[in-house]
């Protein structure tokens, strides 16, 4: 039984996903043919948290390119992020994939320090409250 018949509605790549030459359309293609939403990941910075490519700056040609592959979602991350407060680098993002005409469901990755419950609902489809949860008493 495909995932799609058991209810799932997306299948979600995390950070590294991507080759050099970034290219996700057949990917995109294939998972569609099984039922299924692409989701991606990208950062709001110049890397991502494992320092590949990210989206800072390049937000228009990266919506824009997404939405030429059919992605369906994406996880947006705050990595590297050098203290610019989220409220300025996460609207870009928002314009650019609203500019492309293409419904992206467009998830905030902010770990919740700045409180997202009080603004980003402005900006994302959702948002994340927490850091990394890992196996430790200490998380708790």
């Amino acid at each position: 039984m495909g995932l799609a018949k058991l209810g799932y509605n997306y299948l979600n790549i995390d950070d590294c996903w991507f080759e050099p030459d970034r290219d996700a359309e057949s990917l995109a293609d294939y998972v569609h043919s099984k039922g299924l939403k692409l989701g991606i990941y990208s950062d709001a910075w110049l890397y991502t948290c494992q320092s590949r490519l990210g989206s800072l700056k390049h937000e228009l040609d990266d919506a824009a390119l997404f939405a030429s592959w059919g992605i369906d979602y994406l996880k947006y991350d705050n990595c590297f992020n050098l203290g610019i407060e989220p409220q300025e680098r996460f609207p870009p993002m928002h314009n650019a994939l609203n500019a492309t005409g293409r419904a992206v469901f467009y998830s905030l990755c902010e770990w919740g320090v700045n409180d997202p419950a009080l603004w980003a609902g402005k900006i994302g489809n959702s948002w994340r409250t927490t850091d990394d949860i890992i196996d430790s008493w200490e998380r708790f």
